[in-house]
């Protein structure tokens, strides 16, 4: 068993992966053999989260999850700990292997109760054991009610520490979203540390949307399955590499990234030349050898506290020679530049205003699709609304399977997509999606995506894979808002300045 952490890649297994997994490995032990890993581990995970605890409450659903957690039940009373548990499932509608731990917890006196023990407190612990992976992608069974509601209520309120067994229950695996009723009420939030055993595998669903809130700290448990060499669904991203930059280079070596956007005030009376100088910085600071900037309005021709950024009149850039970040306040003038901004560009981002333009536009979108049959790269980077817009749907069901919606862009358009948000998503054809583990709410404030996708244009002008850099590029965004000081307001400027060369990088 070991906490998972940010500071390396972690492969990830949907549910129908976990499954194969878990029969191929149950097919080679003796029955009732993975139950007893599980609780045994479950067991050793609860000593470790609540050493003083007065009381451990071990909630057990009728399957299999819930025949883990009366395993874990039996290991922690055969060692004299106040253990409680309060079981939905039968004897006589059990499946055998939680039924065999039924029986074992009878054995070694476990207390059964029909709910919570009274007077949980912050050095106790519940566990978590009602569902698991039970509830399976495309479920359609009613929202929880009755004694199965009422734990679950008293899981989410409860002041103790809260240990889920493989999953939060009803948090989906391959989505990392709630089945309707599941999710903790408004009212509830987080009152108490989370934790999550995850058992055989890691799901992609712990790491993005509100699997993060949900699951906390992430612990993983194999049984003994080696499921790390299988082939992964998706990978949980890792931090930059790079070796240290060669002392016989020059500015030349590591790109030159223009930076095409930020509408000028007099247009319509928005001005938002902000936005393009928050990408450049953030571009400067990432290591790009020179960053060009081409308003869309306004006489800028000089930023004071940046002299390095080169001001450039957008028809003045030779496009085919540069790494472009185009869109970030672009406004409704991005839409006059980006017929030859994806015509010429050889190297693309696209945030903001371009997305929005191109999504609203069938021209410009078929200009899109055909930057791949040109060999043209192009990373999209929107956020939820932006990327329904460009799939005509609307952002819940964007939010409903982040995954696929980043795969479905991905296909439309043949680029590499970010889809940000809470455990920003990657994807690119032809290879599994990654989910970004790092980055926080502090991020929840404007400007700080122009930073990503200048962050993304540095990266990739240094001869990055455009997926690699991408995926990077967000890591390192995310990881800066983790090690941001404590009491002092996140702002946009602030964080582009803190990005760093690839070479410099120094995870936590």
């Amino acid at each position: 068993m070991h906490r998972i952490r940010t500071d390396q890649p972690h492969p990830l297994h949907d549910t129908a992966a976990t499954r194969r997994i878990e029969h191929a490995a149950a097919a080679q032990l003796p029955a009732h053999t993975l139950m007893q890993r599980a609780g045994l581990a479950v067991a050793r995970l609860s000593r470790a989260l609540a050493p003083h605890a007065r009381t451990l409450w071990i909630a057990c659903g009728p399957g299999n999850n819930g025949g883990d957690g009366l395993e874990a039940a039996m290991h922690l009373r055969q060692q004299g700990l106040p253990v409680v548990v309060t079981w939905l499932g039968a004897p006589e509608s059990a499946p055998s292997d939680a039924l065999q731990s039924w029986r074992r917890a009878q054995d070694a006196g476990v207390q059964f109760a029909s709910e919570a023990p009274a007077n949980l407190g912050p050095h106790d612990l519940c566990v978590d054991a009602l569902l698991g992976i039970g509830l399976a992608p495309g479920d359609t069974r009613p929202p929880p009610q009755g004694r199965l509601l009422a734990l679950l209520r008293q899981l989410h309120s409860s002041p103790a520490p809260l240990l889920a067994v493989d999953l939060p229950s009803g948090l989906q695996g391959d989505t990392g979203q709630y089945a309707p009723g599941f999710a903790p009420p408004a009212d509830v939030g987080l009152l108490s540390p989370r934790h999550t055993l995850s058992l055989l595998t890691l799901k992609p669903g712990l790491f993005t949307g509100a699997g993060r809130d949900a699951a906390g700290t992430v612990w993983l448990d194999d049984l003994g399955s080696h499921s790390a060499g299988k082939p992964p669904s998706a990978w949980l991203a890792g931090p930059p590499t790079a070796p240290p930059r060669i002392h016989a280079s020059h500015k030349g070596s590591y790109g030159d990234v223009a930076v095409v956007g930020g509408e000028g005030l007099q247009a319509r009376g928005l001005g938002m030349g902000g936005a393009a100088l928050l990408a450049a910085s953030a571009a400067l600071h990432g290591g790009a050898g020179r960053v060009l900037v081409a308003l869309l309005g306004g006489t800028l021709d000089l930023d004071v506290r940046q002299p390095e950024l080169m001001f450039r009149h957008v028809d003045a850039l030779r496009l085919g020679q540069l790494t472009v970040v185009c869109g970030c306040g672009g406004g409704e003038a991005v839409r006059a530049v980006l017929p030859r901004v994806l015509a010429e560009a050889p190297r693309l981002v696209l945030d903001a205003d371009a997305l929005n333009a191109i999504a609203s536009d069938a021209t410009l979108a078929q200009a899109l699709g055909d930057r791949a049959r040109r060999a043209q790269a192009t990373v999209l980077t929107p956020h939820p609304l932006e990327a329904a817009r460009l799939l005509g749907t609307d952002t819940a069901s964007v939010q409903a399977h982040r995954l696929a919606a980043a795969q479905q862009l991905v296909q439309r358009f043949g680029c590499v997509v970010v889809l940000k948000g809470s455990g920003s998503v990657v994807a690119a054809s032809g290879q599994p999606p990654c989910i970004n583990p790092t980055g926080n709410a502090l991020l929840a404030t404007a400007g700080t995506g122009d930073v990503l996708a200048g962050l993304i244009g540095a990266y990739w002008a240094a001869d990055l894979a455009p997926h690699d850099a991408a995926a990077e590029a967000v890591y390192a965004h995310g990881r800066a808002a983790d090690a941001w000081p404590a009491g002092q307001a996140l702002t946009a400027s602030a964080l582009a300045q803190r990005m760093r060369p690839r070479d410099t990088f120094t995870p936590a």
